[in-house]
């Protein structure tokens, strides 16, 4: 730690406070979490469900973890400094965001949610705190909540905040997995039009009271399951109808509320996935950029076009990655990694200019070469140019002729060559075919039409 000035504590969290400072070597900026437990081996600080997940991760809206420390059995986290966290921008403004605001927050979010869910993660704990800022850069910080998709039952029933907290962990349920996550975006989203929280309870029983108020109680078609789970801990849902949400946000589109009505349904099998959310109508305004390019742009990330599927067999892989190759020294360092996929496609590229130095270098030589050869011949004899390049006549090296005319001079020349029948004596050709480099022998000497202008023409 001491490579790192620190500046000012910027938050205080349930499990740590988080300090601005400053790299002493480097000059840059970066955001330290300090940890409220006690460590006492490097072991236990790799088995953090936060070293873990951002240890396997790499995407542009996803908070990047540069060092793990230990020291004095006190563990502190060095990741990325973002200016602002999503609560501080909404706290400190008249009116709510734009449509165009929101789609941009939230389509990056999206992105990164997509790419953890895929990467087997998924957070927990999502809530405008948790969301950094700096500039029209957002990105998903705070992991410690953070749990693999694969992992087996039964989970933490407390897992997020409770305006944003999934019907199904509201009501203990101990299976679910990341539609959690979907259900707290649909309330996020919400939010950033009208600055207000969507379902604003004031205690568990008050939270789900105030869920049914704005969807409605569900039923035996829109949520079997929930109906098991609120007999089980003997809760009774209040019988109340739905609002219309497009009463509750008047700023947001018909395609907006339409996405936060699918986030925020009972059941949560019914919830799109994020990479599904991505070809929502409400994110069409935005132009594509191939994944290959989402991890290296330094800008905002873009949505595909309508009909694209998914993240299905898509890789993240630029960057860097974490290493542990050194526990003992009780400090994680980043070491960049080379992509597989960036080294096929720069090997690619290397490829595709040697074959076109190989083609250019066949094609400079072609057009060295002159453009009218005479047949091989088997006997010796006068072929019409002499040792020296010069032709028979003295006159010098016959010139090129201009690819325009090869195939014109080549009749030319061919027009008063004459043919004589197979077995008889050839006609000698006049001294002016000489001059040309006219043709000598018999008839079968003479190459086709179609293979000379093969010849002449490649």
């Amino acid at each position: 730690m001491d490579r790192y000035k620190v500046i000012k504590e910027v938050g205080d969290g349930t499990f740590g406070s988080v300090w601005r400072a400053i790299n002493k070597q480097t000059g840059e900026v970066v955001a330290i979490k300090k940890m409220k437990k006690k460590y006492y081996s490097w072991e236990e600080c790799m088995k953090l469900r936060e070293v873990k997940s951002l240890r396997r991760m790499n995407h542009p809206n996803i908070v990047k973890l540069k060092e793990v420390i230990r020291e004095h059995d006190i563990l502190y986290f060095v990741m990325e400094y973002m200016d602002y966290n999503l609560y501080q921008l909404m706290k400190d403004r008249g009116k709510g965001f734009s449509e165009a605001e929101v789609r941009n927050w939230c389509y990056q979010i999206f992105q990164g949610l997509a790419y953890m869910h895929q990467r087997g993660f998924f957070h927990r704990d999502l809530k405008p705190e948790n969301l950094l800022v700096s500039k029209t850069i957002i990105k998903i910080a705070d992991f410690g909540l953070a749990r693999e998709v694969s992992s087996l039952p039964p989970f933490t029933e407390y897992v997020s905040t409770r305006w944003y907290r999934a019907p199904e962990v509201l009501l203990q349920s101990s299976v679910y997995d990341s539609a959690v996550d979907m259900w707290a975006m649909g309330a996020i989203m919400a939010e950033l039009f009208t600055l207000r929280p969507l379902f604003p309870g004031s205690s568990e029983v008050d939270e789900i009271h105030k869920i049914c108020s704005v969807i409605g109680s569900p039923c035996q078609d829109s949520w079997a399951q929930g109906l098991q789970l609120a007999d089980a801990m003997k809760y009774q849902f209040p019988e109340m109808g739905c609002s219309s949400l497009s009463e509750l946000i008047p700023s947001a589109s018909t395609d907006a509320v339409d996405l936060i009505s699918l986030l925020c349904l009972w059941d949560p099998s019914k919830r799109p996935k994020a990479s599904e959310v991505l070809q929502h109508r409400f994110f069409l305004p935005c132009l594509y950029v191939p994944p290959t390019l989402r991890s290296k742009s330094v800008g905002v990330p873009k949505t595909p076009p309508s009909g694209v599927k998914g993240f299905e067999g898509r890789r993240y892989s630029t960057g860097g990655a974490l290493s542990a190759s050194k526990p003992g020294s009780n400090v994680l360092t980043v070491k960049p990694v080379l992509s597989s996929s960036r080294t096929a496609v720069q090997r690619k590229l290397q490829l595709d200019r040697q074959d076109s130095r190989k083609s250019l270098g066949a094609t400079e030589n072609n057009s060295k070469q002159p453009n009218y050869r005479s047949p091989a011949r088997k006997s010796s004899g006068n072929t019409g140019r002499s040792k020296n390049g010069s032709d028979a006549t003295g006159k010098g090296n016959v010139p090129d002729i201009p690819s325009g005319k090869v195939v014109s001079s080549v009749t030319h020349k061919m027009s008063k060559v004459s043919l004589g029948s197979v077995g008889t004596k050839p006609i000698p050709p006049s001294p002016s075919l000489m001059k040309a480099g006219g043709w000598h022998g018999q008839s079968s000497d003479i190459p086709s039409a179609r293979r000379y202008t093969r010849k002449a023409i490649g």
